[in-house]
């Protein structure tokens, strides 16, 4: 059960529902302390009461976009799954959060990915963390027999390329239609089928480029 808001909980969040609104409006762009700070009834000087800094503040907003879907990342990995279900619900779970998202309002999903790459280095470490439980996974498959032949950042670069459409929200935006539960499936099938062929590990691994997820 949540923890009842205290009043510097709830202004803290009432701070960061008011940069939602805004964002929705009129986009991540140069997005105001003193604008959110004004919308809220209070002075810059007293926003940094509950956030310490515009980093703060932006980490904050990100903890919450992020939070449901690293539960998720952290239920799915603690499963005893075996790894093939295991990725499929890591993608697909996630995705379905994200499709939810959109459909409930585009816009204001939009403006949360502008706000992402505008502030990349905030959101570094929940790109690193998916990385990182989608890493467990293909560990325990490969420790199952799964990908012979095959190094782990090599399978990794090689599944980052393979379900760009489920985990980029940004690539899920133009194939939302394509990326459905169904071809996601293929895809795991594929991945953990195709990649099980011992010769197919004969590529020339110089040309692998490693790629990096983004939740």
């Amino acid at each position: 059960m949540s923890r009842p808001l205290n009043d510097h909980d709830a202004i803290r969040t009432q701070l960061m529902d008011a940069a939602e609104d805004m964002v929705r409006a009129r986009g991540a762009i140069n997005l105001s302390l003193s604008e959110v700070a004004a919308a809220c009834g209070m002075s810059q000087s007293s926003f940094y009461r509950y956030f310490a800094s515009k980093e703060a503040f932006f980490e904050a907003i990100a903890g919450r976009w992020f939070e449901e879907l690293n539960q998720i990342m952290e239920e799915v990995v603690a499963s005893d799954l075996p790894p093939r279900e295991k990725l499929f619900q890591f993608f697909a779970r996630r995705v379905a959060v994200k499709r939810a998202r959109f459909e409930a309002d585009p816009n204001l999903f939009r403006a949360n990915m502008d706000l992402g790459e505008e502030h990349w280095e905030v959101i570094r470490g929940y790109v690193d963390l998916a990385d990182h439980y989608m890493a467990v996974v293909l560990g325990e498959a490969m420790s199952e027999g799964y990908f012979e032949g095959y190094d782990l950042d090599h399978i990794i670069a090689i599944t980052n390329l393979m379900v760009q459409p489920f985990c980029n929200p940004f690539v899920m935006m133009d194939m939302m239609r394509t990326a459905t539960p169904d071809n996601l499936r293929i895809v795991i099938n594929t991945l953990f089928d195709g990649l099980g062929v011992k010769q197919a590990a004969a590529a020339d691994k110089a040309n692998v480029t490693a790629l990096r997820a983004i939740s």
